[in-house]
């Protein structure tokens, strides 16, 4: 009896090699790491929020050494725009958790739609890192364990301006929103926190779009003019600052001195006027040293013909965060993950930063500037009087967990 054998050619072991590296290769592949960035590029803040995009893709550049990925997996960065309303940024976040199933989120630019977000991110159990919103309730009141910001808070910002007030009288303007109200209760909270004998002698609020500050200044002149010196208008302003038109009704007829916090870059290159004048500022490119600043200022500088601004460090501190997250605990499980980074250190261009157990906020120095009388050039603007490192900001936990 014959033995009939099966008509069935030899596999290639090239075409074996081949089929066996393809079939690998697909089952091996890892899936992209997501990532949302909710922004206010619509609005009154589209500015910062646009800064806030370039200095977090940058980040993300200079962290995986230009790969976009890390340990294999890309990054897949998803912009939104909630154009700083908060039921759009609701919205958006519980879109990005649910339908495009990110791995983390960052946002957003307005403290009123990075409050209404906050909940999302406890409903769908990830991680949401607030850049660069300041309102203290977002680590504060409003906070979840899925929160973690690495903007400044406004008690920070408020610590910063404290510990340059030692005595005398002040006077805050600020913006008639939330804000603006938030910044003014962290200012008074902050001069006693840091024992200054300042004493808080007015609060002007004005609303948000406002362009005449006539009757506002002139109630606060009226309420300075005749306290003990030094006199001082502090201002705190989101956007288009007021400053010149302050300063052209002549406060220092009354002894005032004016303190603007710090601003975006185009703001205060209209300053030149008031040299000498000091104030507190996050960030301005010329302070921080060290690599990542410097690499930071070197490509912005080639790529837009001008240094980075504050929002665009504030951008890049958090891919820093985001980077360090994901290479921690690259299965995205929210929980997780927060527990990961509680305590977690992270690369900013101000050096390095930590998010402090108790309520997630990033503890990071402040600068003290000066106006530069002899400014080089357009962007050439501050002096540093000193750096204030964050152990001496005594910034409260006020969150309940």
């Amino acid at each position: 009896m014959k033995t009939i054998k099966p008509m069935i050619k030899p596999i290639s072991s090239a075409l074996l090699a081949a089929f066996i590296a393809t079939a690998g290769g697909s089952a091996l592949a890892a899936p992209d790491l997501k990532v949302a960035l909710i922004a206010g590029k619509t609005g009154a803040l589209e500015a910062y929020a646009k800064e806030t995009e370039t200095g977090f893709m940058m980040g993300l550049e200079y962290l995986t050494g230009g790969k976009m990925e890390i340990n294999g997996r890309k990054i897949k960065v998803i912009v939104k725009d909630d154009q700083g309303k908060p039921d759009l940024g609701r919205t958006l976040l519980a879109e990005a958790y649910g339908d495009d199933k990110v791995d983390i989120a960052v946002g957003t630019t307005s403290s009123g739609s990075a409050l209404a977000m906050l909940p999302v991110a406890k409903e769908y159990k990830k991680v949401l890192i607030v850049e660069p919103a300041v309102a203290d309730e977002i680590t504060g009141a409003k906070w979840n364990k899925y929160i973690f910001r690495t903007a400044r808070s406004s008690m920070q910002d408020a610590l910063a301006a404290a510990s340059t007030l030692k005595s005398g009288s002040v006077a805050f303007l600020a913006q008639d929103y939330a804000f603006g109200r938030d910044a003014i209760k962290a200012g008074k909270e902050a001069l006693a926190a840091t024992g200054s004998k300042a004493k808080v002698v007015h609060e002007e609020y004005a609303p948000a779009a406002a362009t005449d500050f006539t009757a506002p200044t002139q109630r606060i002149f009226d309420a300075l003019k005749d306290k003990p010196q030094p006199r001082v208008l502090a201002i705190v302003w989101a956007g288009p600052n007021p400053l010149n038109k302050i300063a052209d009704m002549k406060p220092e007829r009354y002894g005032i001195t004016l303190a603007p916090g710090g601003n975006i870059l185009p703001v205060m290159k209209t300053w030149k006027a008031y040299a000498g004048t000091e104030g507190t500022i996050y960030y301005y490119y010329g302070f921080p040293k060290n690599k990542m600043n410097d690499w930071l200022v070197a490509e912005h500088t080639k790529r837009f013909k001008a240094p980075p601004d504050m929002f665009t460090a504030g951008g890049m501190a958090a891919a820093g965060a985001v980077v360090a997250a994901l290479s921690k605990v690259p299965n995205a499980n929210g929980d997780q993950m927060a527990a990961a980074m509680e305590g977690m250190s992270f690369e900013t261009p101000k050096g390095t930063m930590s998010f402090r157990k108790e309520d997630h906020q990033a503890l990071q120095p402040m600068y003290h500037f000066r106006i530069k009388k002899d400014q080089k050039n357009e962007w050439d603007l501050l002096e540093l009087v000193r750096e204030i490192p964050a152990t001496e900001l005594p910034l409260p936990v006020r969150n309940k967990r």
